[in-house]
C-alpha cells in the first residue's frame, strides 16, 4: 500500500510521509530519530556526528516517556531504561548522552529510510562509520524538505503518529475495543469507552493530513494544520453533518474517522451541505486503506466503522453514498480541482 501511496507522486514529501506514516510499528525510535533529522533542516547541517545528534534525538524520547512509559513491544531495553533513570533522576545527562549514542541508534539508522523490504528512492542520509567518529551525511534531498510548503506540517504529523501508536500501546487495548473519536469543538482526537474516562491523544488535523499529503482532499490545494496559517484547513464531512440521523439509523456514524477529510477552508465552504461527486468515493476508499495498511490505531477503528474485508468497506461506502443522494439532490466538484495524486 505504501507504493500505491507514492504512486501518482514520487516526491520528497511523499517519500518521508511514507517513511512515517507506514511500515512496522514495533518502536517508536524512528519518530524521535525522524524528529531529530527536521531539526537537523532547521540548522541546515550536512554532516552531524551520533555525538551531535544524540541530544536531538533523546529529547522528544524522554518527554514521551514522562506520559507514555512504552515506547516499543520488547520486554526490555538499556537505552529506554538509561531515559527512565534520567528522568527519575538516577544517571546524569553525560552518563544518558553517552548510553544513547552507545545503544540508541543500533537499529534506527539503519531501518528508517527502509519501507515494505526496501530504501525510499531517494534517500535522506547516508551512515558513514568509516572513522573514529561515527557520522550521518545528510543529502540534498533531505535538505530540499525545507524548500517545501509542506515543511512546516512535517513535524506534527511525526508527533500525531507517535500519540496514536503509543496511546494504544499503554492502554494495552484489544484492537476491536479501540475506537478513537473526534472532538470538534477542541480538533482533537481521543478515546473514550465503558470502562475508560476519556483521553485526548493528538490534533485530529495532524492525524489526518499525512494521509492526504497535506493536500486540500477535493482540489488537492496545499493546505495548512499549523494554528494561525492563512490557509489553515477545515475538518469536513465527506458525507454531510446534516445527514446524521438518517445514516446513523443504517449503522453509520458520520462523525467515524472513515467519513472525515481535511480540506482547503474556501472549498470547505462551498461543499457545505452537499455530497460531492461520485469520483470522490473512491478517493475516500483509498485514504480509509492507506490508514489500514498502515498498521495504525486509527486504521483498526476505520476497520470497526466500516467492515471487516476490503470487499465490505466498499460496500458500506457505497450504501452510505446511495442513502445520501436520495436525501440531496444535487452532486458538488470544487471550482478548482489540481491533478490528483491518489
Amino acid at each position: 500500500m505504501s507504493e500505491l501511496f507514492q504512486f501518482n507522486d514520487p516526491s520528497l514529501e511523499s517519500q518521508w510521509r511514507a517513511l512515517i506514516l507506514f511500515g512496522k510499528n514495533s518502536a517508536t525510535y524512528k519518530f524521535a530519530f525522524g524528529q531529530a533529522l527536521l531539526n537537523l533542516i532547521e540548522k541546515e547541517t550536512t554532516t552531524v556526528s551520533l555525538n551531535q545528534i544524540a541530544p536531538l534525538y533523546v529529547e522528544s524520547i524522554l518527554e514521551h516517556l514522562k506520559t507514555n512509559d512504552k515506547q516499543g513491544n520488547s520486554s526490555s531495553s538499556v537505552f529506554l531504561n538509561a531515559c527512565r533513570d534520567f528522568n527519575r533522576d538516577i544517571i546524569n545527562y553525560d552518563q544518558l548522552i553517552n548510553l544513547t549514542i552507545k545503544h540508541g541508534f543500533n537499529n534506527v539508522v539503519d531501518a528508517f529510510q527502509n519501507v515494505n523490504g526496501g530504501s525510499v528512492p531517494n534517500r535522506f542520509y547516508e551512515k558513514d562509520y568509516s572513522g573514529a567518529s561515527k557520522n550521518i551525511v545528510i543529502t540534498d534531498h533531505l535538505l530540499r524538505l525545507k524548500e517545501s510548503i509542506q515543511f512546516k506540517n512535517l513535524e506534527n504529523e511525526v508527533q500525531a503518529r507517535w500519540n496514536l501508536v503509543e496511546t494504544a500501546w499503554n492502554l494495552d487495548l484489544n484492537p476491536n475495543l479501540l475506537e478513537v473519536k473526534i472532538d470538534h469543538d477542541l480538533n482533537t482526537l481521543f478515546l473514550e469507552n465503558d470502562f475508560m474516562r476519556r483521553k485526548d491523544i493528538t490534533s485530529s488535523r495532524a492525524s489526518l493530513n499525512g494521509y492526504q499529503k497535506g493536500k486540500c482532499f477535493y482540489s488537492f490545494q496545499d493546505i495548512s494544520i499549523v494554528s494561525g496559517s492563512d490557509n489553515l484547513c477545515a475538518v469536513d464531512h465527506f458525507f454531510p453533518h446534516m445527514h446524521k440521523v438518517s445514516l446513523n439509523e443504517n449503522g453509520a456514524n458520520v462523525n467515524g474517522i472513515w467519513n472525515l477529510v481535511l480540506a482547503d477552508k474556501l472549498v470547505n465552504l462551498d461543499k457545505s451541505a452537499k455530497v460531492p461527486d461520485i469520483k470522490y468515493l473512491e478517493r475516500l476508499y483509498k485514504r480509509n486503506e492507506f490508514y489500514i495498511a498502515s498498521r495504525h490505531p486509527l486504521g483498526e477503528t476505520i476497520i470497526n466503522q466500516t467492515g471487516k474485508s476490503a470487499p465490505a468497506r466498499r460496500a458500506f461506502l457505497q450504501k452510505q453514498y446511495d442513502l445520501a443522494l436520495n436525501l440531496s439532490i444535487h452532486r458538488w466538484k470544487p471550482i478548482i480541482e489540481l491533478e490528483p495524486l491518489f
